[in-house]
């Protein structure tokens, strides 16, 4: 469940990086009353937080499907 919860903040952080890059829009902004607004902050913290996270994905054991 927190595995998949933190793909899905990663994700989402990096579709809106996509379209900073692309069209210098920030749609968690555009959606959250701007980048300083509280709640985009949340938001952008909880992206980074599951992308720290998501680093221990690199250091896991996979399960070998048969």
């Amino acid at each position: 469940m927190m595995d998949r919860l933190a793909l899905l903040l990663v994700i989402i952080g990096a579709l809106n990086w996509g379209l900073i890059g692309l069209f210098q829009f920030d749609l968690v902004a555009a959606l959250l009353g701007g980048q300083a607004s509280v709640l985009s902050r949340i938001v952008y913290s909880l992206v980074g937080l599951a992308g720290a996270y998501s680093i221990s994905f690199l250091f896991r054991e996979r399960e070998k499907v048969q």
